[in-house]
């Protein structure tokens, strides 16, 4: 229950911080990770599409293809990192999941809190992007009114994010290899997205995945309220809310559902 998970919230603080702590102790960049990865994967990809001139001239966008891809990358890689680390978080908190109660559900939203503390951190890349592509200047430096609509995006993000990690760390409790078969549809899932390249609307087949695909409008949605200064396009942004907060419930009433099973599956 919701007010259940409100009064061990200090759990789900404690574990976050557990997290992150874990992650980046004896690394060489530490929480330079959290810059480093969303930053090379978008440095690889320019540099790959700026030497396919063909491919690189049907990136037909209104802002600099880096800041495209960086603004791409960045939900993305938060996406596949919190879906990840959610899938395995019941196997990896064994111990706790069997000695002390508290409602199960902190263990895959703590990995995505850990996850959005590193999306937060390379954000703010993005204000070194725009100002090198003179976008604005640092000194100067401002933002449309339209990025006040970020914050409704991010929320829509982390609901469809926290349910598919409920749905996904249910099943890899009770199947081992679910983990795996993660791993290989996230990436093919990125390609299916707008992340690195505009997927084009006029194919059937195409816009039948972007109705069908929550990630796609909340991506596109990042790009028009922080660069393009317009507000979201309410229709598929409204869609990927609703298949965000179906998601969310049912994962959520089936993983209260077969929490007493836990302790004998894991």
């Amino acid at each position: 229950m919701p007010a259940e998970l409100l009064r061990h919230r200090s759990v789900l603080w404690n574990l976050t911080l557990r997290e992150i702590r874990v992650r980046y102790k004896q690394s060489l960049l530490g929480v330079g990770w959290a810059l480093f990865v969303p930053l090379v994967m978008m440095l690889t990809f320019s540099f790959v599409f700026s030497r396919l001139t063909s491919v690189a001239d049907s990136f037909a966008t209104t802002m600099p293809y880096p800041i495209f891809l960086y603004l791409g990358l960045l939900p993305w890689v938060f996406f596949s990192q919190s879906i990840s680390t959610a899938t395995a978080s019941l196997v990896a908190n064994r111990n706790l999941v069997t000695k002390i109660y508290f409602p199960r559900e902190v263990f895959p939203f703590s990995a995505i809190l850990s996850c959005l503390f590193d999306f937060l951190l390379a954000a703010t890349v993005l204000v070194g992007l725009i100002a090198w592509y003179h976008l604005t200047t640092p000194w100067e430096f401002h933002l449309h009114p339209t990025a006040l609509w970020a914050p409704v995006v991010l929320l829509v993000q982390i609901a469809f994010t926290a349910g598919l990690a409920l749905w996904l760390s249910l099943a890899n409790l009770f199947y081992r290899d679910v983990k795996y078969l993660v791993t290989v549809l996230l990436q093919l899932w990125m390609f299916l997205t707008n992340v690195i390249y505009p997927l084009p609307s006029d194919d059937p087949l195409v816009r039948a995945l972007i109705n069908t695909n929550p990630m796609t409008p909340i991506i596109s949605s990042y790009r028009r309220v922080l660069i393009d200064g317009l507000s979201p396009e309410g229709g598929p942004l409204l869609g990927a809310l609703l298949i965000s907060a179906v998601v969310l419930l049912s994962g959520w009433r089936v993983f209260q559902g077969t929490q007493h099973r836990f302790a004998e599956c894991i």
